[in-house]
């Protein structure tokens, strides 16, 4: 299991005077009832966010450790160079293109991967997206190195896990955006860590990755928390798969493991309205100090069932 603080978390006056007056929590939109499309609170460049600041903070910690600035270093990070797209593309049925585009993605650093139709609520309110399908990629990470957690600089193994499986789906999805392009399609990819135009996690819910749980991430029925995702848009004809609901949200609700575990204490015990949307939702302001102070934390993706084979509830298979 995951390691834990052993004293309640307080953010460092350092941190604190990096705060904004504005709310994370309100940026995101807690409380609110009526819909809108999400706005960026972190992972885009400093200058462009309120928690610019805070960003930074993170960053200069992080680069610090050489395991960490190696991952930050790796070529795949660097702009995404597209291929050329083909003049013609043939002729088949949009269940044998998504067939196609799974099969290549399972074959090159995917571990999951669904298709859902498009939807403009899933772009972020300063960015534009103009396609008809999206792609969510998903890869697991290893559950050995993720229950080191909270990482430090003595021991950065859970951060550099992530950090390589963001680099590995940074791969998969300019992959299979070039082969896409190649068959005679536009496609863009969209991979982590940074936001880009995209809050991955809505098309990954409904392209059937599993279910939402009370730490805010995704549970899927093999994986648990344990993997990243990536993700390609695109206009090439496809068809949508069902979203999966197996029973994860209903035992979130009297589950504490990823709530206890938690230091800061961040994770709701209810389901909050976010805008427009009941849903679980982790305390931006909580969250984010010991986030930035641990190089990633990621406690809760450890502690939630089904991370571990032997916190593993028995899902139901699908």
């Amino acid at each position: 299991m995951p390691r834990r603080a052993s004293e309640p978390y307080e953010p460092t006056e350092q941190q604190k005077a990096l705060f904004p007056e504005v709310s994370g929590n309100a940026i995101n939109g807690l409380g609110e009832t009526e819909f809108r499309r999400p706005k960026p609170v972190y992972w885009r460049e400093p200058e462009t966010l309120a928690h610019g600041d805070l960003q930074l903070y993170f960053r200069s910690l992080s680069t610090k450790i050489p395991e960490l600035l190696e991952r930050y270093k790796d070529p795949v990070r660097n702009p995404y160079e597209p291929a050329p797209i083909a003049a013609d593309h043939e002729d088949r049925s949009p269940k044998d293109w998504s067939h196609r585009v799974k099969d290549f993605a399972l074959k090159n650093e995917g571990d999951l991967v669904g298709i859902a139709r498009f939807s403009q609520d899933w772009v972020f309110d300063d960015s534009a997206v103009d396609d008809d399908w999206i792609i969510v990629i998903g890869v697991a990470m290893d559950y050995d190195r993720i229950a080191q957690s909270p990482p430090s600089a003595n021991n950065p193994t859970s951060a550099v896990e992530v950090m390589d499986q963001y680099n590995r789906v940074a791969r998969a999805a300019k992959l299979l955006s070039n082969w896409i392009r190649k068959q005679g399609f536009d496609a863009t990819p969209r991979p982590g860590p940074m936001a880009g135009a995209l809050n991955l996690i809505p098309p990954a819910l409904a392209c059937g990755f599993g279910e939402l749980g009370k730490h805010g991430s995704i549970i899927n029925r093999q994986l648990g928390s344990c993997f990243r995702l990536g993700g390609v848009t695109t206009k090439m004809p496809l068809t949508a798969d069902a979203p999966d609901t197996f029973g994860a949200d209903d035992f979130c609700r009297s589950c504490r493991l990823c709530a206890d575990a938690c230091p800061p204490k961040a994770i709701f015990e209810e389901k909050q309205w976010v805008r427009g949307v009941q849903k679980w939702y982790v305390n931006f302001d909580k969250c984010i100090p010991y986030f930035n102070d641990t190089h990633g934390c990621a406690i809760c993706l450890a502690a939630a069932p089904g991370a571990g084979q032997a916190s593993r509830p028995n899902w139901p298979k699908r």
